[in-house]
């Protein structure tokens, strides 16, 4: 994905964001993330982002 792209769907993500609003936002991030999450190729790869994920808070 080029950075543009990347940009791209940021910004879509931050909108649908705010379209569902901030009681629905937690619910919207954890779709996303499990459907994201299961494109993954092995389960090992998804576990690392959950842990990158976590380390970078």
């Amino acid at each position: 994905m080029t950075h543009q792209e990347l940009d791209q769907v940021y910004t879509e993500l931050a909108h649908t964001l705010a379209r569902v609003g901030q009681d629905r936002a937690p619910l919207l991030l954890s779709m996303v993330c499990l459907a994201l999450l299961g494109r993954q190729g092995e389960s090992q790869a998804a576990l690392e982002i959950i842990r990158q994920a976590e380390t970078a808070l």
